[in-house]
């Protein structure tokens, strides 16, 4: 049995969930998502909690069950409260800043970068906060799809990734970007 699947899945106050036409809807305080779990599971809505059930211990069920159990509760919590993901831009000239929707994002190219984000996703600048290495500016990323968040954080990331050698660029907050040491100088030519 999956440790992850045998869960149930608790229904918090405010959310409502309903089945129909094996299409599970989600509607809570941030919004509405709907999601269509796999037909072999089985999923039930009892007393304010949402189980998940597979159908027989073949492997492919077994790879299924904890996963549609987390994209369930995934859902609910994005309803309920919502996903963020925050990104850190540090460098010398580098801007980050908001025109509408539109993020602005100056990293070091010859032309700005813009980016709309889809329906459903929130750009948002904090910043610039002053640094011994220069200005640093917050990115926040955020919506009720834990999937869309994770996506477009990745998307703004990859623009332009933190450099090694002089830590400038784009990283998650509290991710480790180790150092590498510049070139070493040739000795006694």
């Amino acid at each position: 049995m999956s440790r992850i699947g045998k869960k149930p899945v608790p229904i918090p106050d405010g959310v409502q969930v309903k089945m129909e036409n094996g299409v599970m809807h989600f509607k809570g305080p941030k919004g509405e998502l709907t999601f269509t779990p796999h037909r072999d599971m089985i999923v039930e809505i009892k007393d304010k909690e949402i189980i998940v059930k597979r159908p027989s211990e073949a492997k492919f069920h077994k790879s299924l069950h904890g996963t549609t159990r987390q994209l369930i509760y995934n859902a609910v919590m994005g309803v309920k409260e919502g996903f963020k993901k925050e990104l850190e831009l540090q460098g010398a000239g580098y801007k980050a800043q908001m025109e509408g929707n539109t993020l602005v994002l100056n990293v070091g190219f010859s032309h700005e970068v813009r980016i709309n984000p889809p329906q459903g996703i929130t750009l948002k600048v904090n910043g610039p906060i002053k640094t011994t290495a220069g200005d640093k500016f917050v990115i926040e990323v955020s919506g009720i799809d834990k999937y869309l968040v994770g996506e477009w954080a990745a998307k703004i990331r990859k623009i332009r990734p933190q450099d090694p050698y002089k830590g400038k660029g784009l990283k998650y907050v509290g991710e480790h970007v180790r150092k590498k040491a510049g070139k070493a100088g040739v000795k006694g030519a």
